[in-house]
């Protein structure tokens, strides 16, 4: 599969990941007791952690192991 094929792959996978990112991050907040604190706290780590789980599906799309 030539880059642009990977990258397009990659766009989708992005896509789908991050709508059940955000659906589940919504849904674990709303498990939890209301606060302002706990808000902070879930949105944030959900903001910021979302690109972890993506880091090899960004690599494979750029060319694989080089």
């Amino acid at each position: 599969m030539g880059p642009r094929g990977r990258r397009f792959v990659a766009m989708l996978g992005v896509l789908a990941f991050l709508v059940v990112w955000i659906w589940g991050a919504i849904a674990i907040r709303g498990l939890l007791p209301p606060g302002q604190l706990i808000d902070l706290l879930v949105y944030a780590v959900a903001g910021v952690g979302w690109g972890v789980p993506l880091y090899p599906l960004f690599r494979w799309a750029e060319g694989g192991r080089r």
